[in-house]
C-alpha cells in the first residue's frame, strides 16, 4: 500500500499543494510512505532526527495476528 501525507510532521500544517513541495519517500511507490513537507528547513530538520532508541516495525498479513506485548 502506498501512503502520501499531506501534514508536515514538523508544523503539523497541511501542506496545500504537495506537487510543489519537497518530500521524502520511505520505501517505494508500491509499498511506501510518502512525506510531504512546507520548506526544505523541515525536510532537512526531519531527515536529521535521530532516535536514540529506534523502532523498526514489522507487519503480519495474517487475519488471526495477535499483538503480544
Amino acid at each position: 500500500m502506498f501512503i502520501r501525507t499531506t501534514t508536515d510532521p514538523m508544523t503539523l500544517r497541511d501542506v496545500t499543494d504537495p506537487d510543489q513541495h519537497p518530500h521524502v519517500l520511505e520505501g517505494d511507490r508500491n509499498n511506501g510512505l510518502d512525506i510531504a513537507f512546507e520548506s526544505e528547513e523541515n525536510r532537512q530538520a526531519y531527515l536529521d532526527m535521530h532516535p536514540l532508541d529506534p523502532k523498526i516495525v514489522q507487519g503480519t498479513d495474517t487475519d488471526d495476528y495477535v499483538a503480544e506485548g
